[in-house]
This record gives C-alpha cells, structure tokens and sequence, in this order.
C-alpha cells in the first residue's frame, strides 16, 4: 500500500469515526429529552454514563488526524479537510455535554409536575435534532445546499428560545414557588437553543470544507 492510499485509509476512518460521534451525540440528546418529559431517571442516568463514550471517540478521532498532520504533511486540500474533522467532532461532542446537562436537570426535577412550557421546549428539541441529523447527512454528502438550509431552522429555533424564556418569566411571576423548575427549563431551552448553533457551525465548516472559504451563516 502506498503512502496515499494509507493516507486515504485513516482518513476515511476518522470520518467514519465522526459519523458514529455525531450519531451517538444526537441520540443522546433526543434520550436526555425524552427523559425528562417522560421523567425517567434512569434513562438520564444512562445519558450520563453514556456520556464517556463520546467523549473517548472525540480523542480517538483527534489523535488520528493529528497523527496524520504530523507523519503525511497533508497538502492544502486535505489539511483543510483534517481541521474541518476536528472542529465537527469537537461541535458534536459539546451536543454530548448539552445532552448531560439537560440529564441532570431531569434529575433535579425529578417527579415535580411538569410545567406546561414542556411543550414548546420539546418544540426546539425536534426542530435542534432535524438540524443535527440533516447537516451529518449534509456533511457525509458534502452538500451545501442542505447545510444552507441550517442555517434558515437556527433562526426558528432562536424564535421559539426567545418565547419559551417569555413564558417561563411570566410563569415566575404568576407561580413563584415554581422558581427552582423554571431556572431548570430555562436551562434545558438553553442547551437545546446552543444544540442548535452547533448545528449551524458544522453547516460553516462544511462550506469551509468545499469552498475552501470561511462563512458566516448567522447573518
């Protein structure tokens, strides 16, 4: 086997590597919300545990690819191809926090009557996982139009953050012996509205990736 084609080999394993992260990542956050509306403690325990496994497939892949900079000195196109694999993972393995967090929120409620902003947080859930799920596809597929459309769904999902918080406020005023659940969905709608940026940060190193240029799809 040739220097390039070993080269092509682990490439092609650290992004499959990356794949399995983001999937993990992604249902780990979809189980630590159901968790809590469900108000399962041991499936946010379970998203807990789970949690090492991310993190230990982040390193793999960051010790691959670093191993390939410093023994192959990747050309112009591959290097930028090797950062990109980084930075995603990195992004996918903070989804992996933001699913233990909202886990240790389920736990802190535990089985306190949920309040009704349940609804509209489960809403930012859904739309934050469509975003994750279709810009790994995007990403496997190398498509900027499907990365584009990211960016279009962060802005709904600032939205409904924006109006979860509204009505989490108004609650607190009306029920505040509620304060302490409120201060936690107020932190769940908060790592899934991040969730969702992270979303969009992959959606612009996959444009970095195939337009070798740097793209602010915030604006």
């Amino acid at each position: 086997m040739s220097v390039r084609e070993k080269f092509d080999v682990e490439l092609k394993t650290a992004q499959e590597e990356l794949i399995v992260l983001s999937t993990m990542a992604v249902n780990a956050l979809s189980k630590s919300m159901e968790a809590l509306v469900t108000q399962d403690v041991d499936a946010a325990l379970e998203v807990i545990e789970d949690d090492k496994d991310i993190n230990q497939m982040e390193e793999f892949i960051n010790d691959r690819v670093i191993l390939l900079i410093a023994k192959q000195s990747p050309v112009a196109t591959d290097l930028r191809r090797l950062i990109v694999t980084i930075k995603v993972a990195s992004d996918m393995e903070r989804v992996g926090d933001y699913a233990v967090n909202i886990a240790k929120e389920t736990i802190r409620i535990g089985k306190q009557e949920l309040l009704p902003q349940i609804g509209h947080i489960q809403q930012m859930q859904k739309l934050a996982v469509a975003m994750l799920r279709q810009v790994i596809d995007a990403f496997v597929e190398e498509d900027i139009v499907k990365a584009k459309e990211i960016a279009e769904l962060d802005d709904q999902v600032d939205e409904l953050y924006g109006d979860v918080i509204r009505r989490l406020m108004r609650e607190g005023g009306e029920n505040p012996e509620k304060l302490s659940q409120i201060t936690q969905l107020a932190f769940i709608s908060r790592y899934m509205e991040r969730s969702a940026d992270h979303a969009t940060n992959i959606a612009e190193q996959l444009f970095y990736l195939v337009r070798g240029q740097h793209y602010d799809l915030n604006k």
